[in-house]
């Protein structure tokens, strides 16, 4: 018997609530990628009808299987909180790399071939790719853009709670800071550029064995179901042990819709992590 084919290298992860036109938006910029090999898992726990039956998203699925790269879609209801959400995600994952990616988040072509390169030349735990704001081109933030710090060297493991001074470095990725960071260093096409970050939101890759090894997200059954951070805490215990980074240029670009975690009243990292 021939040996059975190898699957992706990539597992895209989607937990999906609702805006059924940036879900399509996400898609397209996952068919717009030139590699490596992936497939793609949506969890939608929207209200109504869940989002793939919407034509453009349905159309955009039919793109990605013709393109050999199959998409699984998973109803996952009852809402728990995106703990749990990301916790039922990764425990359909199979490849080696997982990437947790918004629904509201569009990749320019390249960009999981150059976070792939990146988390392979560095082993660590994750690369983040933090979600750029068009809409801020025209507002620079220089006291934001304080705690920019590259890596010079080997990603390495770095302990990081709330009340640690480099947790300051989350400025780092808000409006488009990264955009101009980015444009100041004049990073070549196709290069990339590591640099150290407190954690990042919205396009996160993986190693699939580090993340389960620090418990991926089943600290869910200790949070309400109204929460936010969850991704917080998740990174930051896989940077303790793995080490993590930011990649530049990021690539990532929020399409700026409203967010749908509304109550933010119980943050994650406040329950979950000890100082």
């Amino acid at each position: 018997m021939p040996p059975p084919e190898p699957g992706p290298e990539l597992d895209v992860l989607v937990p999906s609530y609702g805006r059924e036109a940036e879900l399509a938006v996400t898609l397209s910029g996952l068919a717009s990628q030139d590699g490596p090999a992936f497939s793609v898992v949506i969890s939608d726990q929207s209200d109504g009808a869940p989002a793939w039956e919407h034509p453009a998203v349905a159309a955009m699925t039919r793109v990605l299987e013709a393109q050999g790269r199959p998409v699984r879609l998973e109803r996952h209801l009852p809402r728990r909180g995106l703990a749990e959400q990301r916790d039922f995600l990764l425990g359909l994952a199979t490849a080696e790399l997982v990437l947790f990616l918004d629904n509201d988040v569009w990749l320019e072509p390249g960009m999981l071939a150059r976070m792939t390169a990146a988390i392979r030349q560095e082993g660590c735990g994750f690369i983040g790719a933090a979600v750029q704001g068009m809409s801020f081109l025209d507002d620079v933030r220089p006291g934001e853009q304080e705690p920019f710090e590259l890596w010079d060297g080997p990603v390495s493991p770095e302990r990081i709670r709330r009340s640690d001074e480099r947790f300051a470095r989350w400025q780092l990725h808000n409006a488009a800071n990264l955009t101009h960071i980015a444009a100041e260093l004049g990073i070549a096409d196709g290069g990339w550029r590591l640099y150290k970050i407190a954690w990042a939101g919205g396009c996160v890759l993986y190693r699939r064995d580090a993340l389960l090894d620090c418990g991926g997200f089943e600290f869910w059954r200790d949070l309400p179901p109204d929460h936010a951070g969850e991704d917080v805490v998740a990174q930051l215990k896989v940077m303790e042990r793995y080490g993590g980074a930011g990649i530049l240029p990021s690539g990532a670009v929020h399409l700026e819709s409203p967010t749908t975690v509304t109550d933010r009243s119980t943050e994650a990292s406040d329950v979950v992590l000890r100082e």
